[in-house]
């Protein structure tokens, strides 16, 4: 058989050598590479084992390589054990058990890693044939895994740095991070100005260094968004210093970038997007040089069923699927509607859809929000856009579509606030507009606007989370049930306890809510509920529009003839 990686790269792969830096020459000292080294890595697969270059297909390429005579490490930077339902109906064990038959060397962990809960992750951990690796996660002050760990080639020695976004704390549900009595018991070096995580990067760069590495390669979960500064990649690069090679994860980008440190180098900064679309390499040359970039692939039909691989990552995948198949495939209602979470129209650079259920309202979003407020019977109802996580094309909707829809199994929660805690629920969900943001709300039962114009005045605190508003508010004229809002009166309110009560994406002000109904019922299960019961089983004509119905309004500028300015006139 020829070799895979050859067939892929003649079908279907881009060879991409960009993004190429170099480093110096080692010295002639009996220890230079006698063997190139590549440095395969996966991020934000979020459980996509079947999907695009797939597992199997990474299996394959990784044998190839190994089989051209390199010495090939395979590591992953966070955000692989969710986002599908083979993750969340085994709670990540499955992905774990694969990612040890693919062969993994080395991960960092991502903000979803602890999705399922922090026990249940370590006990993940335990499980796993290779070691997880962070140099800012903290337990009480203590490292919680090895800040780096060193890979020796030829007497050359590789040090590999893990590094996980501060937005963690937020992302992901803060719960998890706190003991029993509400205190913040982990960390991950999230102070405002970032200097606490770039001295523990630098520290575990410096250390690797003392122990004789030649080369320093982050692993990390940081991404481009704004709503991760001060901790994105190029924060973190160009406050150190001693780091070859950045391979990155998080903001699900492939963006190849070359940036300067602390002291001027040049540092390549590699992503590979998400759901294995592309597998990022850093080779490490015996001449001496570094070079990064990816193998993307391009084609609808996934490499495992393109080339009909059969090996031991296919077969396992397999087995799974054959266990799940049988509750995932049950048809539980019907859409005569695309329901989306992105652009219709619009497309990025590479042809691929544009998400904006992260900052602006789409019709999916919408019946989601719709389902919360009608199944528990509330004034209103959020849902954090990074709670609605894929699309559903007009047709069957299978039981595996609604997981898909809400893959994190979140539980149904209803409290009491008043009208200021909406109003600065509102004003967090949008403090990013127009960039992305999870905690972006969709709604249910209000409309309102948000003046972009406006800089956002939210103040956060020490974790990222919501302190206050320091200034004019950007959201403007909320209706509630057409009515303008009462920041005295008291409010129902349906959403997730991720959002309600465990302060998910920073929402902190409905700690001081009232508790009706506390984690009553998983949201997947609401949403079926909701279409099977009060839409007779079809999504129909009022939600056909993919925009919304217009319960979320986007004002670019400052009209003076407005409400909202004769308001602020008066006051």
């Amino acid at each position: 058989m020829k070799k895979l990686l050859t067939i892929l790269i003649s079908f279907c792969l881009v060879f991409g050598m960009v993004g190429t830096a170099y480093a110096e020459p080692a010295e002639e000292d009996g220890n230079s590479l006698k063997k190139d080294v590549v440095i395969l890595f996966t991020s934000d697969v979020h459980c996509g084992v079947d999907q695009n270059f797939s597992y199997p297909g990474l299996f394959e390429a990784k044998k190839s390589l190994e089989d051209e005579g390199n010495y090939v490490v395979l590591v992953d930077n966070g955000d692989s054990i969710q986002g599908e339902p083979i993750g969340s109906m085994t709670k990540g064990e499955a992905n774990i058990e694969l990612m040890n038959t693919v062969g993994y060397d080395i991960a960092t962990p991502g903000n979803h890693e602890f999705d399922y809960g922090m026990d249940q992750f370590l006990s993940l951990t335990k499980k796993a044939k290779f070691p997880y690796i962070s140099c800012n996660f903290n337990k009480e002050g203590t490292p919680v895994f090895d800040p780096y760990i060193i890979k020796e080639f030829d007497g050359v020695k590789v040090a590999f740095v893990g590094i996980t976004t501060p937005k963690t704390i937020t992302s992901s549900t803060p719960k998890y991070f706190q003991d029993e009595n509400g205190k913040f018991i982990y960390d991950f070096c999230q102070d405002k100005t970032g200097e606490k995580m770039y001295n523990a990067v630098q520290s575990a760069v410096d250390a690797a260094r003392d122990e004789g590495a030649e080369y320093v390669i982050a692993m990390a979960h940081l991404g481009n968004e704004d709503s991760c500064k001060p901790w994105t990649y190029a924060d973190v690069v160009s406050n150190t210093t001693g780091i070859n090679a950045v391979l990155d994860g998080h903001s699900h980008d492939c963006d190849q970038v070359i940036m300067q440190n602390k002291d001027g180098e040049d540092v390549p900064r590699s992503a590979c997007g998400t759901k294995l679309e592309s597998v990022g390499y850093c080779r490490l040359g015996t001449d001496g040089t570094l070079t990064t970039g990816l193998y993307t692939y391009n084609n609808e039909i996934p490499a495992s069923k393109m080339f009909n691989l059969d090996n031991k990552v296919s077969k396992q995948i397999a087995k799974i699927s054959a266990r799940l198949e049988k509750s995932l495939s049950e048809v539980v209602a019907k859409t005569s509607v695309d329901l989306t979470i992105n652009d219709p129209e619009a497309v990025d650079n590479e042809g691929h859809p544009i998400r904006i259920v992260r900052r602006a309202e789409t019709n999916l979003a919408d019946l989601c929000a719709d389902a919360y407020r009608d199944q528990m019977e509330t004034d209103v109802a959020f849902i954090n856009g990074g709670n609605v996580r894929v699309s559903i094309p007009a047709g069957d909707i299978t039981r595996g579509d609604i997981m898909k829809v809400h893959p994190f199994s979140n539980l149904m929660t209803v409290v009491e606030v008043t009208g200021q805690q909406l109003l600065d629920a509102l004003e967090w969900g949008c403090h990013a507009t127009p960039s992305e943001f999870g905690g972006f709300l969709q709604v249910s039962g209000l409309t309102y606007e948000i003046h972009t114009y406006i800089d956002s005045n939210c103040v956060e605190d020490e974790n990222g989370m919501f302190e206050k508003v320091d200034g004019e508010y950007r959201v403007k004229n909320v209706m509630v049930d057409g009515k303008p809002l009462d920041l005295e009166k008291k409010y129902t309110v349906a959403s997730n306890s991720y959002i309600l009560t465990e302060n998910g994406d920073g929402f902190t002000m409905f700690s001081e809510g009232d508790i009706l109904q506390d984690s009553v019922k998983l949201d997947n299960q609401i949403l079926i509920d909701y279409i099977t019961g009060t839409l007779g089983g079809v999504v129909g004509e009022e939600y056909s529009d993919p925009y919304g119905d217009g319960r979320i309004i986007a004002v670019e500028e400052k009209d003076e003839n407005s409400k909202a300015a004769a308001e602020e006139k008066k006051k």
